[in-house]
Protein backbone atom coordinates (compact mmCIF):
# COMPACT_ATOMS: atom_id res chain seq x y z
CA UNK A 1 0.00 0.00 0.00
CA UNK A 2 1.07 3.82 -0.24
CA UNK A 3 2.20 5.89 2.88
CA UNK A 4 3.06 9.46 3.27
CA UNK A 5 6.46 9.26 5.35
CA UNK A 6 8.76 11.94 6.31
CA UNK A 7 12.29 10.42 4.81
CA UNK A 8 14.46 13.45 6.20
CA UNK A 9 14.13 17.00 7.60
CA UNK A 10 11.15 19.01 5.76
CA UNK A 11 10.61 16.06 3.39
CA UNK A 12 7.58 14.14 2.63
CA UNK A 13 7.25 11.28 -0.02
CA UNK A 14 4.96 8.85 -1.02
CA UNK A 15 6.26 5.04 -0.33
CA UNK A 16 5.40 2.16 -0.96
CA UNK A 17 4.72 0.03 2.85
CA UNK A 18 3.06 -3.81 3.29
CA UNK A 19 -0.28 -3.40 4.26
CA UNK A 20 -0.98 -3.95 7.95
CA UNK A 21 -3.16 -7.11 9.27
CA UNK A 22 -5.48 -8.00 11.77
CA UNK A 23 -3.73 -9.89 14.83
CA UNK A 24 -5.91 -9.36 17.51
CA UNK A 25 -9.72 -10.35 17.81
CA UNK A 26 -10.59 -6.77 18.38
CA UNK A 27 -8.62 -5.50 15.29
CA UNK A 28 -10.39 -3.45 12.61
CA UNK A 29 -8.92 -2.89 9.23
CA UNK A 30 -9.72 0.61 8.29
CA UNK A 31 -9.42 2.09 4.92
CA UNK A 32 -8.18 5.95 5.04
CA UNK A 33 -10.43 8.41 3.49
CA UNK A 34 -9.18 11.45 4.87
CA UNK A 35 -6.28 12.88 6.89
CA UNK A 36 -5.60 16.07 8.77
CA UNK A 37 -2.11 17.63 9.01
CA UNK A 38 -1.35 18.71 12.61
CA UNK A 39 0.64 20.59 14.02
CA UNK A 40 2.10 17.95 15.88
CA UNK A 41 3.06 16.61 12.44
CA UNK A 42 4.47 20.29 11.79
CA UNK A 43 7.14 19.61 14.80
CA UNK A 44 8.58 16.53 13.27
CA UNK A 45 8.10 18.00 9.58
CA UNK A 46 10.45 20.56 11.14
CA UNK A 47 12.73 19.40 13.99
CA UNK A 48 11.94 15.72 13.56
CA UNK A 49 11.24 15.33 17.15
CA UNK A 50 8.44 16.61 20.22
CA UNK A 51 10.89 16.37 23.07
CA UNK A 52 12.31 12.84 23.65
CA UNK A 53 10.16 11.30 20.79
CA UNK A 54 12.33 11.17 17.41
CA UNK A 55 11.26 10.20 14.07
CA UNK A 56 13.13 7.48 12.93
CA UNK A 57 13.11 7.82 9.01
CA UNK A 58 11.26 6.73 6.96
CA UNK A 59 8.42 7.50 9.58
CA UNK A 60 4.31 7.55 8.76
CA UNK A 61 2.93 10.87 9.92
CA UNK A 62 -0.84 11.80 11.34
CA UNK A 63 -3.10 10.62 13.65
CA UNK A 64 -5.88 12.82 12.59
CA UNK A 65 -8.37 10.95 10.18
CA UNK A 66 -11.44 9.91 9.03
CA UNK A 67 -12.40 6.44 6.89
CA UNK A 68 -14.34 3.41 6.26
CA UNK A 69 -14.86 -0.07 7.92
CA UNK A 70 -13.02 -3.10 5.38
CA UNK A 71 -12.72 -5.75 7.67
CA UNK A 72 -13.45 -6.51 11.55
CA UNK A 73 -11.69 -9.04 13.68
CA UNK A 74 -13.83 -11.34 15.03
CA UNK A 75 -13.94 -9.67 18.00
CA UNK A 76 -14.96 -6.57 17.30
CA UNK A 77 -18.20 -5.46 18.11
CA UNK A 78 -18.83 -1.55 17.46
CA UNK A 79 -18.72 -1.17 13.90
CA UNK A 80 -18.97 -3.38 10.71
CA UNK A 81 -17.63 -3.23 7.38
CA UNK A 82 -18.85 -0.20 5.03
CA UNK A 83 -19.45 1.63 8.41
CA UNK A 84 -17.69 5.51 8.18
CA UNK A 85 -16.05 6.19 11.26
CA UNK A 86 -14.00 8.59 12.90
CA UNK A 87 -11.09 7.33 14.49
CA UNK A 88 -9.72 8.12 18.14
CA UNK A 89 -5.76 7.84 17.86
CA UNK A 90 -4.77 6.16 21.15
CA UNK A 91 -4.62 2.81 21.46
CA UNK A 92 -4.76 2.19 25.33
CA UNK A 93 -3.73 -1.19 27.37
CA UNK A 94 -7.52 -1.22 29.67
CA UNK A 95 -5.30 -2.95 32.43
CA UNK A 96 -2.28 -0.52 34.31
CA UNK A 97 -3.03 1.94 36.82
CA UNK A 98 -3.37 4.83 34.98
CA UNK A 99 -6.68 3.39 32.55
CA UNK A 100 -8.03 1.40 35.58
CA UNK A 101 -8.13 5.19 37.37
CA UNK A 102 -9.86 6.19 34.23
CA UNK A 103 -6.96 8.48 32.77
CA UNK A 104 -6.33 6.68 29.29
CA UNK A 105 -4.78 9.55 28.09
CA UNK A 106 -1.90 8.57 30.55
CA UNK A 107 -1.71 4.46 30.30
CA UNK A 108 1.59 3.51 30.99
CA UNK A 109 1.27 1.15 27.65
CA UNK A 110 0.00 3.83 25.01
CA UNK A 111 0.52 3.59 21.52
CA UNK A 112 -0.46 6.31 19.22
CA UNK A 113 -0.88 6.64 15.80
CA UNK A 114 2.12 8.54 14.35
CA UNK A 115 4.14 8.91 17.33
CA UNK A 116 7.66 7.63 17.34
CA UNK A 117 8.34 3.82 19.01
CA UNK A 118 4.71 3.77 19.32
CA UNK A 119 2.84 3.05 15.35
CA UNK A 120 2.33 4.13 12.25
CA UNK A 121 0.59 7.41 11.20
CA UNK A 122 -2.60 7.35 9.58
CA UNK A 123 -1.68 9.01 6.62
CA UNK A 124 -1.64 5.78 4.11
CA UNK A 125 -4.22 3.86 2.47
CA UNK A 126 -4.87 1.84 5.40
CA UNK A 127 -4.79 1.47 9.46
CA UNK A 128 -5.09 -0.94 11.91
CA UNK A 129 -6.77 -0.28 14.98
CA UNK A 130 -8.66 -1.58 17.24
CA UNK A 131 -12.42 -1.65 17.62
CA UNK A 132 -12.85 0.67 20.57
CA UNK A 133 -10.87 3.32 18.76
CA UNK A 134 -13.62 3.56 16.02
CA UNK A 135 -16.86 5.76 16.27
CA UNK A 136 -19.79 5.45 13.49
CA UNK A 137 -20.67 8.37 11.99
CA UNK A 138 -24.35 9.91 11.91
CA UNK A 139 -25.31 10.49 8.59
CA UNK A 140 -25.43 13.98 8.98
CA UNK A 141 -21.24 14.45 9.68
CA UNK A 142 -19.04 14.01 6.49
CA UNK A 143 -15.88 12.15 6.23
CA UNK A 144 -13.93 15.62 6.22
CA UNK A 145 -15.79 17.26 9.46
CA UNK A 146 -15.29 13.70 11.11
CA UNK A 147 -11.32 14.61 11.16
CA UNK A 148 -12.32 17.52 12.92
CA UNK A 149 -13.51 15.26 16.06
CA UNK A 150 -9.99 14.86 17.42
CA UNK A 151 -8.70 18.12 17.47
CA UNK A 152 -12.32 19.27 19.02
CA UNK A 153 -11.97 16.14 22.04
CA UNK A 154 -8.96 17.94 22.97
CA UNK A 155 -10.65 21.35 23.00
CA UNK A 156 -13.52 20.05 25.02
CA UNK A 157 -10.87 18.06 27.18
CA UNK A 158 -9.39 21.21 28.06
CA UNK A 159 -12.45 22.41 28.89
CA UNK A 160 -13.43 19.66 30.92
CA UNK A 161 -10.35 20.12 32.83
CA UNK A 162 -10.82 23.94 33.19
CA UNK A 163 -13.94 23.20 35.24
CA UNK A 164 -15.51 26.69 33.60
CA UNK A 165 -18.89 27.53 35.47
CA UNK A 166 -21.06 29.63 33.54
CA UNK A 167 -20.58 33.59 32.96
CA UNK A 168 -16.45 32.66 33.83
CA UNK A 169 -14.44 35.19 31.65
CA UNK A 170 -11.68 33.61 29.56
CA UNK A 171 -8.97 34.01 27.24
CA UNK A 172 -7.66 31.81 24.33
CA UNK A 173 -3.94 32.31 23.34
CA UNK A 174 -3.57 31.32 19.77
CA UNK A 175 -6.28 30.57 17.32
CA UNK A 176 -5.19 27.84 15.39
CA UNK A 177 -7.51 24.80 14.78
CA UNK A 178 -6.64 23.72 18.87
CA UNK A 179 -7.31 27.29 20.22
CA UNK A 180 -10.49 27.24 17.77
CA UNK A 181 -11.50 23.82 19.01
CA UNK A 182 -11.20 25.42 22.46
CA UNK A 183 -13.24 28.06 21.58
CA UNK A 184 -16.29 25.79 20.57
CA UNK A 185 -15.91 23.98 23.41
CA UNK A 186 -16.42 27.15 25.69
CA UNK A 187 -18.84 28.09 23.53
CA UNK A 188 -21.16 25.51 25.11
CA UNK A 189 -20.24 26.80 29.52
CA UNK A 190 -22.31 30.03 28.64
CA UNK A 191 -19.60 32.32 28.95
CA UNK A 192 -19.47 35.79 30.44
CA UNK A 193 -16.86 36.63 27.99
CA UNK A 194 -14.01 35.02 25.77
CA UNK A 195 -10.95 36.74 24.20
CA UNK A 196 -8.87 35.66 21.86
CA UNK A 197 -5.07 36.27 20.67
CA UNK A 198 -3.25 35.52 17.19
CA UNK A 199 -0.41 36.95 14.95
CA UNK A 200 -1.89 35.72 11.77
CA UNK A 201 -4.42 37.68 9.98
CA UNK A 202 -6.78 35.13 8.28
CA UNK A 203 -7.04 33.21 11.79
CA UNK A 204 -7.98 36.53 13.56
CA UNK A 205 -10.80 36.20 11.26
CA UNK A 206 -11.14 33.03 11.95
CA UNK A 207 -12.19 33.68 15.27
CA UNK A 208 -14.01 36.70 14.56
CA UNK A 209 -16.55 34.23 12.13
CA UNK A 210 -16.63 31.82 14.98
CA UNK A 211 -18.04 34.84 17.33
CA UNK A 212 -15.37 35.30 20.07
CA UNK A 213 -16.05 38.23 22.11
CA UNK A 214 -13.01 40.09 21.65
CA UNK A 215 -9.65 39.14 19.11
CA UNK A 216 -6.43 41.16 19.21
CA UNK A 217 -2.91 40.74 17.57
CA UNK A 218 -0.23 41.08 20.07
CA UNK A 219 1.86 42.57 16.84
CA UNK A 220 -0.37 45.51 16.86
CA UNK A 221 -2.04 45.74 20.08
CA UNK A 222 -1.15 45.64 24.33
CA UNK A 223 -3.11 42.78 24.34
CA UNK A 224 -2.31 42.14 28.41
CA UNK A 225 -4.25 46.04 28.87
CA UNK A 226 -6.44 45.92 26.18
CA UNK A 227 -8.28 42.81 27.75
CA UNK A 228 -7.87 44.21 31.17
CA UNK A 229 -9.32 47.14 30.34
CA UNK A 230 -12.44 45.53 29.00
CA UNK A 231 -12.76 43.39 32.08
CA UNK A 232 -10.78 44.81 34.76
CA UNK A 233 -10.85 41.75 37.08
CA UNK A 234 -8.71 39.35 34.93
CA UNK A 235 -9.58 36.53 33.78
CA UNK A 236 -11.10 33.06 35.13
CA UNK A 237 -9.19 30.93 32.95
CA UNK A 238 -6.69 31.46 30.09
CA UNK A 239 -6.14 28.19 27.48
CA UNK A 240 -2.22 28.93 26.74
CA UNK A 241 -2.81 26.77 22.81
CA UNK A 242 -0.25 28.40 20.79
CA UNK A 243 3.03 26.69 23.07
CA UNK A 244 5.10 29.85 23.24
CA UNK A 245 6.85 31.48 25.99
CA UNK A 246 5.25 35.20 25.10
CA UNK A 247 2.10 33.81 25.95
CA UNK A 248 2.66 31.88 28.93
CA UNK A 249 4.05 35.17 29.94
CA UNK A 250 0.67 37.27 29.06
CA UNK A 251 -1.46 34.31 30.28
CA UNK A 252 0.02 34.81 33.82
CA UNK A 253 -0.90 38.70 33.14
CA UNK A 254 -4.09 38.76 32.84
CA UNK A 255 -4.89 35.88 35.00
CA UNK A 256 -6.91 37.10 38.28
CA UNK A 257 -6.23 35.95 41.23
CA UNK A 258 -7.32 32.19 41.87
CA UNK A 259 -7.43 31.79 37.99
CA UNK A 260 -6.48 28.15 36.20
CA UNK A 261 -3.81 29.28 33.14
CA UNK A 262 -4.72 25.86 30.96
CA UNK A 263 -1.66 24.59 29.00
CA UNK A 264 -2.90 22.80 25.64
CA UNK A 265 -0.48 24.10 23.34
CA UNK A 266 3.10 22.05 22.57
CA UNK A 267 6.48 24.26 22.85
CA UNK A 268 8.91 23.41 20.56
CA UNK A 269 11.66 23.36 23.82
CA UNK A 270 11.74 20.72 26.63
CA UNK A 271 11.62 24.09 29.39
CA UNK A 272 9.75 26.86 29.80
CA UNK A 273 9.67 29.74 32.48
CA UNK A 274 6.48 30.68 34.61
CA UNK A 275 6.79 34.24 36.65
CA UNK A 276 7.30 32.83 40.37
CA UNK A 277 6.29 36.20 41.80
CA UNK A 278 2.95 36.54 39.98
CA UNK A 279 2.12 32.92 39.99
CA UNK A 280 2.32 32.45 43.56
CA UNK A 281 0.94 35.93 44.96
CA UNK A 282 -2.05 35.52 42.43
CA UNK A 283 -2.27 32.04 43.64
CA UNK A 284 -2.51 30.75 39.86
CA UNK A 285 -3.29 26.91 39.14
CA UNK A 286 -1.50 25.66 36.18
CA UNK A 287 -3.12 22.66 34.15
CA UNK A 288 -1.28 20.49 32.10
CA UNK A 289 -3.35 19.59 29.14
CA UNK A 290 -2.23 15.58 27.30
CA UNK A 291 -4.56 15.02 24.19
CA UNK A 292 -7.93 14.47 25.61
CA UNK A 293 -9.48 11.41 27.42
CA UNK A 294 -12.89 9.95 26.24
CA UNK A 295 -13.91 12.86 24.47
CA UNK A 296 -14.22 12.01 20.39
CA UNK A 297 -17.86 10.91 20.80
CA UNK A 298 -19.09 13.81 22.51
CA UNK A 299 -16.90 15.97 19.68
CA UNK A 300 -18.78 13.98 17.78
CA UNK A 301 -22.16 14.70 18.96
CA UNK A 302 -21.24 18.53 19.20
CA UNK A 303 -20.49 18.51 15.49
CA UNK A 304 -23.96 16.67 14.59
CA UNK A 305 -25.58 19.31 17.07
CA UNK A 306 -24.20 22.44 14.58
CA UNK A 307 -23.56 21.00 11.29
CA UNK A 308 -21.62 22.84 9.18
CA UNK A 309 -20.35 24.92 12.45
CA UNK A 310 -16.92 24.00 12.30
CA UNK A 311 -16.51 23.61 8.58
CA UNK A 312 -14.80 26.92 8.15
CA UNK A 313 -11.06 25.90 9.62
CA UNK A 314 -11.36 23.62 6.55
CA UNK A 315 -9.00 25.77 4.38
CA UNK A 316 -7.71 23.45 2.27
CA UNK A 317 -8.02 20.27 1.03
CA UNK A 318 -5.90 18.19 -1.55
CA UNK A 319 -4.73 14.27 -2.66
CA UNK A 320 -1.30 12.84 -0.98
CA UNK A 321 0.45 13.73 -4.15
CA UNK A 322 0.67 17.22 -3.16
CA UNK A 323 1.64 16.37 0.60
CA UNK A 324 4.96 18.02 0.31
CA UNK A 325 3.70 21.85 -0.51
CA UNK A 326 0.62 21.26 2.00
CA UNK A 327 3.10 20.36 4.64
CA UNK A 328 5.25 23.68 3.16
CA UNK A 329 1.82 25.84 3.77
CA UNK A 330 1.03 24.79 7.19
CA UNK A 331 4.58 25.27 8.35
CA UNK A 332 4.60 28.88 6.68
CA UNK A 333 0.92 29.78 7.71
CA UNK A 334 1.12 30.79 4.30
CA UNK A 335 -2.61 31.30 2.26
CA UNK A 336 -4.71 31.75 5.06
CA UNK A 337 -4.39 27.94 6.23
CA UNK A 338 -6.18 26.69 8.98
CA UNK A 339 -7.11 22.98 9.12
CA UNK A 340 -5.61 21.45 5.44
CA UNK A 341 -6.61 17.64 5.10
CA UNK A 342 -5.50 15.01 2.33
CA UNK A 343 -7.81 13.41 0.72
CA UNK A 344 -6.46 9.63 0.37
CA UNK A 345 -10.17 8.93 -1.09
CA UNK A 346 -9.11 10.69 -4.03
CA UNK A 347 -9.18 8.91 -7.69
CA UNK A 348 -5.44 9.59 -7.91
CA UNK A 349 -4.31 7.87 -4.86
CA UNK A 350 -6.23 4.52 -6.16
CA UNK A 351 -4.79 5.11 -9.41
CA UNK A 352 -1.46 5.22 -7.93
CA UNK A 353 -2.01 1.98 -6.36
CA UNK A 354 -2.80 0.21 -9.43
CA UNK A 355 0.34 1.65 -11.60
CA UNK A 356 -1.67 3.96 -13.50
CA UNK A 357 -0.86 7.62 -14.37
CA UNK A 358 -1.93 10.75 -11.71
CA UNK A 359 -3.14 13.79 -12.10
CA UNK A 360 -0.21 15.26 -13.37
CA UNK A 361 -0.23 12.95 -16.54
CA UNK A 362 3.05 11.51 -14.89
CA UNK A 363 3.74 8.73 -12.77
CA UNK A 364 4.42 9.64 -9.44
CA UNK A 365 7.98 8.23 -8.37
CA UNK A 366 7.26 5.71 -5.37
CA UNK A 367 9.80 4.86 -2.51
CA UNK A 368 9.67 1.39 -1.83
CA UNK A 369 10.23 0.57 2.24
CA UNK A 370 10.12 -3.03 4.17
CA UNK A 371 9.82 -0.84 7.47
CA UNK A 372 7.98 1.94 8.02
Amino acid sequence: MLALALTALRKIELIEVPPPTLKQDMDVLVKIQMAGICGSDVHYFEDGRIGARRAAYPFILGHECSGLVAETGPGATRVRAGDRVAVDPAMVCHRCDQCRAGRQNTCRHLSFLGCPGEAPGCMSEYIVVPDDCLYPLPPNISIAQAVLAEPLSIGLYSVLQARCPAGSHMAILGAGPIGLSVLRAVQEKRPGGIFMTDRVEARIQAARQAQADWVGNPDTTDVDQAILQLHAPGMDVVFECAGQQETLDQAQEILKPGGALVVVGIPRTERVSFNMDLLRRKELTVINIRRQNRCVQAALDLIARRPGGLDFMITHTATPMAAQEMFERVAGYRDGVIKALLDFGAPTISAQSSGTECESGKPQEIRKSKQP
